[in-house]
C-alpha cells in the first residue's frame, strides 16, 4: 500500500517503511521539530502560570 507522506506528499510503501507514515527521517525531523517549536499544539484549556512562568500562547 503507498501513502503519502505528512509533510512532502511524496507517495511512500507502507509496510517496507521504517519511517512511516513518513517518507523518511528528513520528514520525521521535519515533525518532530515543528512539534518542539509549538507549530504544532493540542487545543485545550490554558493553564494558569506556574511557578513563575508566563502563559505562552
Amino acid at each position: 500500500m503507498l501513502v503519502p507522506c505528512p509533510i512532502c506528499r511524496k507517495k511512500t510503501a507502507w509496510d517496507v517503511n521504517p519511517s512511516r507514515p513518513f517518507c523518511s527521517e528528513r520528514c520525521k525531523s521535519i515533525d518532530l521539530a515543528a512539534w518542539a517549536s509549538g507549530e504544532y499544539h493540542f487545543a485545550g484549556e490554558k493553564k494558569p502560570e506556574e511557578d513563575g512562568e508566563p502563559e505562552r500562547e
